[in-house]
């Protein structure tokens, strides 16, 4: 089990221009924008747990973006696991 972050839509204010979360995610196209929503949007199997995304959506007071726990099937769990330490989750 393992963190993925989640935008939480009606939080986000990608539709006002804040882009933060994408431009800070260290994991290529894993946060990109929703074009129909206008929301930051996570790609479940390219998320690595390190919450730098949330850092700065909380920076900003947005605060829309949160972990959530995954099992090893990929599927969504209803609560939180256990956080990677800064820079486990791009160990080898």
């Amino acid at each position: 089990m393992y963190n993925i972050a989640q935008v939480i839509d009606d939080k986000c204010v990608a539709k006002k221009g804040c882009r933060l979360c994408i431009m800070y995610c260290p994991e290529a196209n894993c946060l990109d924008l929703n074009v129909t929503k206008m929301v930051a949007e996570v790609t479940i199997s390219r998320c690595k747990g390190c919450e730098l995304c949330v850092v700065v959506c909380n920076a900003a007071k947005h605060m829309a973006i949160e972990m959530q726990a995954v099992g090893a099937t990929g599927k969504l769990l209803d609560h939180k696991g256990e956080s990677a330490a800064l820079g486990q989750a791009y160990q080898g």
